[in-house]
């Protein structure tokens, strides 16, 4: 596989991945908000959107010079205008992180009062998702936003170099945030076996009744 070939298969690898990392991120914040549909119609908007322009600024037309570094492989490099282009698509990504976790804060204010807020106790679903929504905000700040500058103040040689290993690091977060999610829940997990009559086998479903817990924490 020639350079050229194997920078556009990354850049559509990369661009799944955060697809994948948006949809987790938007059932979320429709699970919280109680399966609020016009909620999720407003995400969904917004996410295409961004993902519109992270699209057109990904794959659009642009100048780059692919060079092969002995025991490095493929290394390609921008000009100002396409580093440019390429860094407002991490500038969406950090948008939409950022809405979500807005849209996150504002819910658990909304339920349990500011005062109540503690990224330390881990009572329920709630306080799960709130702690976890904030640590893979600020996580996730605090790696993208140096990448976002390596685009917009870098030199030639570090523009971009920072890509892969902030989508790496937003591929493991999401998944230890989901992971941990569904480590945590006790009370508000249960678990009904089902009879699927095709198979006549039994079949295991699971629901996390997080309005229930939300209720309980209304004032």
């Amino acid at each position: 596989m020639s350079c050229s070939k194997y920078m556009l298969v990354r850049q559509v690898l990369l661009f799944f991945q955060e697809f994948i990392i948006g949809f987790i991120l938007i059932l979320r914040t429709y699970a919280l908000y109680g399966r609020s549909r016009c909620l999720l119609t407003w995400m969904v908007i917004i996410g295409f959107a961004l993902a519109g322009g992270t699209t057109a600024g990904t794959f659009g037309h642009f100048e780059s010079n692919i060079t092969i570094l002995p025991g490095v492989g493929c290394y390609e490099t921008y000009t100002t205008e396409t580093a440019v282009r390429l860094g407002l698509a991490w500038v969406a990504v950090f948008v939409f992180d950022l809405l979500i976790f807005v849209l996150t804060v504002y819910r658990i204010c909304k339920t349990r009062g500011l005062l109540r807020l503690s990224l330390v106790t881990k009572r329920n679903a709630i306080d799960i998702i709130f702690h976890d929504g904030a640590m893979y905000f600020g996580a996730m700040a605090l790696i993208n936003i140096p990448n976002i500058l390596t685009y917009y103040s870098g030199s030639v040689t570090v523009r971009g170099c920072l890509g892969t290993f902030t989508i790496c690091m937003s591929v493991t977060l999401i998944s230890r945030l989901m992971l941990n999610l569904h480590k945590s829940i006790d009370t508000d997990t249960f678990s009904t076996p089902t009879r699927d009559d095709d198979y006549s086998l039994d079949v295991l479903t699971t629901r996390v009744n997080l309005q229930s817990a939300i209720s309980s924490h209304h004032w």
